[in-house]
């Protein structure tokens, strides 16, 4: 669904304009709603669902036992720091001061279409991201069947 890579800049208000390449499909997927949360695995970015993915998403994390620390830490990031946006006339969304502070993300930042859902990093941690390269002992097992 969403896939690609867009430098953007969030206004003084702490809004994201949604880039024109993803307006209609955005409109049509969730009626302009998304939901913006924490990315609970790497530090300096947010997750951006529409409606419908983020209630697949919420419900396997919700379903994950409390008992472990790791399930909880999870819940916590991803199902307590969910919060619903409405994409407006001008295609922006307003993302929480909390969400833009805790991710670091200030006036520019990159949106990554990555599927089901985009990845909102700041500036500076999506360069050090992809200025790692994947070396022979990082690559998994299910990396190895890959035709790339």
């Amino acid at each position: 669904m969403f896939q690609g890579e867009t430098a953007i800049t969030i206004d003084d208000k702490g809004r994201l304009a949604i880039p024109t390449a993803y307006r209609d499909l955005v409109a049509r997927a969730c009626q302009n709603r998304l939901v913006v949360t924490y990315n609970p695995y790497e530090a300096g970015s947010l997750w951006l669902y529409p409606v419908d993915a983020w209630e697949q998403a919420r419900d396997q994390v919700n379903a994950l036992p409390m008992a472990k620390r790791v399930h909880r830490r999870m819940q916590l990031c991803l199902v307590g720091g969910a919060t619903h946006l409405d994409v407006d006339g001008s295609s922006r969304v307003l993302l929480p001061a909390s969400h833009r502070n805790a991710a670091g993300i200030e006036k520019k930042a990159v949106l990554l279409g990555m599927g089901n859902k985009f990845e909102l990093w700041s500036e500076q941690a999506h360069m050090a991201q992809i200025r790692q390269t994947i070396g022979d002992d990082d690559i998994s097992d299910a990396m190895l069947g890959l035709t790339l």
